[in-house]
């Protein structure tokens, strides 16, 4: 699905956020904005830069796209200094006021400090009433400001201290980068379950959530930041710690899947191969007997290509996508909500006529936007629909930093897939197995006693507590605190 959690039914996945940061640079503001025009699939609900010039900070957050607000010489200018840390966004759990914008930032004792969060801290409504009790006062509904509060009281003597003792204290998902008056610092938890790489621009050090960011300003990509690791990047040069418990990591599947950018390399692994191989993957396991391959653009491409070439069918585009319909759009009556598929979606009734198809889609949520699909190609004069998902059926909610319905409402959570397919109306529907996404990843197939990824949307095995979450259905359902991805 697109990444437009914005419409009618809210079917679709939306994306996480986007970090960036680079430390010893004159055109720092500059290079950050570059890097989040480059992350900008992971979210565009709001952007923020926050600058150090040597004496002061400079903060601007807007609503909005990248190319909306920081295009302005003028923006860029009020954003002076060597060392800037970004961030883009959508909100997970709360609203989408400026005060939720990050990064965010705070004159502590020790100075001015800022901080940009991909991720959902899933004990931070628990820390945020224990600190509230002690006197604490938060000016926003963001699971980041916690962190900010915890390095705050830290009770620890030098700032790096502070950082890992509020960093201990945290569950859930987190890769942040943070940046005081002296130093900049990445950090992910000891699961890995967001991106986070390291990277270098003449020298100068680069924290970015993806090595498409590094692409776009020419920087090197130098590592991942491993799991549970933290980089402290100073004028002298990069340390690195681990100050967590080491266990087995967990990285979030479903960014080979749907987050990230397909030419992005990420744990080693290139995303688009990855996502064409889970294409070949569904070819052998549910084959089928048709005329063509259509993908659902733009992320049911690459597993399109894959399916395609592995099935030795024409791959088609038979749906042409309108790249320029916005996030938002006045819809002032029923029969005209209802024609919402068409202003992203368009069918090539010359390519589908009287044909047999495979339509290929990253994943069913709702299933309101496939069905609408599957009616448009029909009505194009598909002879027979056969849809293939390129991701096992989500049965679960993400609790890591991913908006996803409550689990009610996850169509595959309370249908089986021959009642999935008669609710979309296709011919035929199939799904990759939990082991076939892990070959298409490189790996032989998932350890059920050890997964080598989280993949608790599709299986429900959260790797960690869920401590603000017992016996909630979905985060969602918790009014007071907010993730900012």
């Amino acid at each position: 699905m697109d990444a437009t959690w914005g419409d009618a039914e809210g079917d679709a996945f939306r994306d996480e956020c986007g970090v960036f940061g680079i430390f010893g640079r004159q055109d720092a503001a500059a290079i950050v904005t570059l890097g989040l025009h480059a992350l900008q699939h992971r979210g565009q609900e709001a952007a923020g830069i926050v600058s150090f010039d040597g004496q002061q900070f400079h903060v601007e957050r807007h609503v909005g796209l990248i190319s909306d607000n920081f295009t302005n010489p003028s923006i860029i200018a009020r954003l002076p200094g060597g060392r800037a840390i970004g961030h883009t966004r959508y909100s997970t759990t709360g609203g989408a006021g400026l005060r939720n914008v990050q990064p965010l930032f705070a004159e502590l004792a020790d100075g001015g400090f800022a901080v940009a969060h991909n991720g959902n801290i899933t004990n931070a409504l628990t820390i945020q009433r224990r600190l509230q009790q002690d006197g604490a006062i938060f000016s926003s509904t963001s699971d980041t400001e916690t962190i900010m509060h915890l390095v705050a009281t830290s009770r620890e003597k030098d700032f790096n201290a502070k950082f890992i003792d509020a960093a201990r204290q945290l569950e859930g998902a987190f890769s942040l980068v943070a940046l005081s008056s002296k130093k900049m610092i990445g950090c992910r938890d000891p699961l890995g379950i967001r991106p986070l790489v390291l990277g270098d621009l003449d020298g100068t050090w680069i924290l970015a959530s993806e090595t498409c960011a590094l692409d776009i300003i020419g920087a090197r990509y130098v590592r991942d930041v491993k799991p549970g690791e933290m980089v402290i990047v100073t004028g002298r040069g990069i340390d690195s710690l681990f100050p967590f418990e080491p266990v087995k990591p967990r990285f979030c599947v479903f960014e080979y899947v749907y987050f990230a950018r397909p030419d992005s390399q990420i744990e080693g692994r290139n995303v688009y191969a990855v996502r064409k191989q889970i294409g070949a993957e569904l070819a052998l396991e549910h084959p089928v007997d048709a005329d063509l391959v259509v993908p659902v653009p733009d992320s049911g491409v690459p597993a399109a290509i894959g399916f395609a070439q592995q099935a030795g069918l024409p791959f088609e585009l038979g749906i042409i996508r309108n790249h320029y319909v916005g996030r938002t759009f006045i819809q002032p009556s029923d029969s005209i909500r209802h024609m919402g598929v068409k202003l992203k979606h368009n069918a090539n009734r010359r390519i589908l006529d009287g044909k047999r198809v495979v339509l290929v889609d990253d994943s069913i949520v709702r299933g309101t936007t496939s069905q609408k699909i599957v009616q448009m190609v029909r009505e194009a004069g598909a002879r027979e629909v056969h849809m293939r998902i390129a991701s096992p059926p989500t049965r679960s909610s993400c609790y890591y930093g991913v908006d996803t319905p409550e689990t009610a409402k996850l169509l595959a959570s309370r249908m089986s897939i021959a009642e999935m397919a008669d609710f979309i109306r296709v011919d035929s529907l199939g799904f990759p197995s939990i082991d076939g996404l892990y070959r298409a990843a490189g790996e032989a197939r998932r350890d059920a006693d050890a997964p080598q990824f989280c993949d608790a949307c599709f299986t429900a095995q959260y790797p960690t507590r869920l401590t603000d979450h017992d016996g909630a259905d979905n985060v969602r359902t918790l009014s007071v605190l907010a993730s900012n991805g």
